[in-house]
Order: structure tokens, then sequence, then C-alpha cells
């Protein structure tokens, strides 16, 4: 069976952000376009369907690693912040660019809060799951 991890990361997460801005749930807030990433960058991105691509990111994340929780995600998005002649050192990323992510992908239908206490963060639903591997076969048809 065709799957998530056969075909490029970066290809899937592409295709998945084009067909999350149909989904209605799903768009930038209104600060999203003067916001940096993270404490590590210097500016922010130039890309103006970052947020898509963010989010779409997060998903693709949450299916491999899940469940999965913020400081996870923060540390996943995370870098080297630069210190001038000192050494650098790593940062995480913006908690308030996932949480906000988090919470739209869980008002899409997309992903839920796992229910195990033991293993908290959020899961991939079976939506979600079937989002992911319908973009996938559509990649490996069209690399055929």
């Amino acid at each position: 069976m065709v799957g998530v991890f056969d075909v490029y990361p970066n290809d899937l997460i592409e295709k998945a952000a084009e067909e999350l801005k149909k989904v209605s749930e799903i768009k930038p807030p209104e600060w999203a376009k003067f916001v940096k990433t993270g404490v590590h960058k210097e500016r922010p991105p130039a890309d103006p369907d970052w947020w898509y691509k963010r989010v779409a990111a997060i998903l693709r994340t949450i299916y491999a690693r899940g469940p999965i929780g913020v400081s996870k995600l923060r540390t996943k998005y995370g870098g080297k912040r630069r210190r001038g002649h000192k050494m650098p050192h790593h940062r995480k990323g913006s908690g308030s660019v996932i949480r906000k992510a988090l919470q739209q992908l869980e008002k899409a239908g997309l992903v839920e809060q796992s229910k195990d206490k033991l293993r908290k963060g959020r899961i991939i639903t079976a939506k979600g799951k079937s989002f992911l591997d319908k973009i996938a076969i559509g990649l490996l048809k069209k690399q055929k």
C-alpha cells in the first residue's frame, strides 16, 4: 500500500499546502504576515503561503511521529540563534504559530488530542490519514 513515506516530504508538503487552502477552517491569522517563526529568525517569512506550508508540515509530522505535543514541535521548528561573534545556540520555534496551527487542524478534524494519559499530545485522525495518503497516491501516479 502506498503511503506518506513513499514520496518525498517536500513534494508532499507542497501539495498538501495547496489542498489545505481549500479547507475553510485553515486560514492564516491576521498577525501571520508580520510575525517571525521563531526567535532564531531575523525576518518574517518571505513566502505569502508560508502558513499553509507550516500547517501541512505539522500535519505530516503528527502522522509520522504522533502523539506529539507543542513542545516537541517547537524544538523541531527551531534553529540556531546567531549571537554575533559568540557561538550560536539552538532556540525553539514560535509556540503561538504551532498552537494556532494545531487548533485549526483540530477544528478541521484532521488531528485530535490523544486520550492516552501516558502519551499526551496530538494524534492524526482517520480523516487526516486519508487526506495525506490520497495526496501521496496522487504524487506517485504523477511521477510514473
